[in-house]
């Protein structure tokens, strides 16, 4: 697959209101990461909250029992642990997610006691939350606050709804994060460093959300074109073939060395300078052979063909090389990855420019659906369905 840029790696009282609709207010905390526990009322202080979580009665976080994403997962206060269990997000559409599914309150009760669980994002009346002035997160629905019962601390407390009391036990804080033009994270990349620890959690420290987020400023059109869905979905997938090449980002370097000396075509001008054995895999999408790491250090202004090993050194020109195969290479397809997001020709596209000629029209079933399956867990993480057309 001469025209393909990798090898394949293996292995108490009524509060304020203040008239704020759904929308309205979650248009303000989109991308927001949320905490809870003011300091006037003595619980956590905004500053000792772990980044991600929402913090609250006795310092404990809401948190998934046991980081179980199936549909009835109780939603319950426990220790702070920084797991991705905690990791609640705010997707700008009026819920509250963590492990890619919504806050939801059971069988749609708006009664007092109604209790919190974990389920398939839907956007009912039961999985919208507003935050409003006097710190509450309020379901409109039921007209009642998100609440721990009984005021109680232990591990495994049970979130509830219920009437609003202005207690200590309902009270939330929002740490607002900047939000770009068009929507996004702090970063200005539509995938927050919470949801990609959530996509990677066993990921090589090499592949740095930080080394990602510098890349970006390479191909300014990945994920920002196109409307909030399209941007999410390119995400979700660009980061499922990722997963696929490099063993859910554990890989850096191919593994089979015997490999090696393979990707050195004489043929081309440029030779080899580096060595014969110079130009295996490496990085997101393991860009292989001497003129792919030419061209992607032409394209951008870093010398690869004489220092190939940068794409296993520093993280930022890793995913750069990732980002140029992604937004300017067809490979063996009709049109490269990035395009085959924007213009809507599905996700199936993207596997086929990138190892169509081994995988796709039946000949590797089992390696499309690897990356097909990520492609939808990475959806469900950033809160979108996938696109209709999946495999190749």
């Amino acid at each position: 697959m001469s025209s393909s840029p990798h090898s394949a790696w293996r292995s108490p009282g009524r509060p304020v209101r203040v008239g704020l609709t759904v929308g309205a207010v979650l248009a303000v905390a989109a991308a927001a990461l949320f905490t809870v526990g003011p300091v006037r009322l003595g619980l956590a202080s905004e500053a000792s909250v772990p980044v991600g979580a929402i913090t609250g009665l006795a310092g404990k976080c809401v948190d998934v029992d046991g980081a179980n994403p199936a549909n009835g997962t109780p939603v319950q206060l426990y220790d702070c642990n920084t797991t991705v269990a905690q990791s609640v997000s705010d997707p700008g559409d009026g819920t509250l997610r963590v492990l890619g599914k919504c806050l939801d309150a059971l069988d749609f009760g708006t009664a007092d006691g109604t209790a919190i669980q974990l389920w398939d994002c839907h956007g009912g009346p039961n999985q919208q939350w507003v935050i409003n002035s006097a710190h509450d997160i309020v379901n409109p629905a039921a007209d009642k606050c998100l609440d721990v019962r009984d005021n109680l601390s232990a591990n495994r407390t049970r979130l509830q709804i219920w009437t609003c009391t202005g207690a200590a036990n309902q009270k939330w804080i929002a740490k607002m994060a900047p939000v770009r033009s068009g929507g996004g994270t702090p970063s200005g990349f539509v995938v927050s460093e919470a949801q990609f620890n959530q996509m990677f959690p066993q990921r090589n420290s090499f592949y740095s959300y930080s080394g990602l987020t510098a890349a970006l400023s390479a191909y300014p059109g990945f994920t920002t074109t196109g409307d909030d869905t399209v941007r999410r979905q390119e995400a979700a997938a660009f980061l499922a073939n990722v997963s696929h090449e490099t063993g859910a980002l554990t890989g850096i370097v191919e593994e089979n060395v015997a490999n090696y000396g393979v990707y050195c075509d004489w043929s081309r001008p440029f030779g080899c300078p580096a060595g014969q054995g110079a130009y295996y895999g490496r990085g997101p999408i393991q860009l292989s052979w001497n003129y792919n790491y030419k061209a992607a250090g032409d394209a951008l202004g870093i010398d690869l063909l004489h220092n190939p090993s940068l794409v296993q050194n520093d993280s930022s020109v890793a995913w750069k090389t990732a980002l140029w195969y992604w937004n300017t290479q067809s490979g063996p397809g009709t049109m490269t990855p990035h395009d085959a997001m924007v213009n809507k020709a599905g996700f199936g596209q993207t596997i086929r420019s990138i190892n169509g000629a081994m995988e796709c029209d039946g000949k590797r079933p089992d390696q499309v659906g690897s990356r097909v399956s990520a492609y939808q867990r990475f959806t469900g993480i950033l809160g979108v369905t996938p696109d209709g057309t999946l495999a190749c």
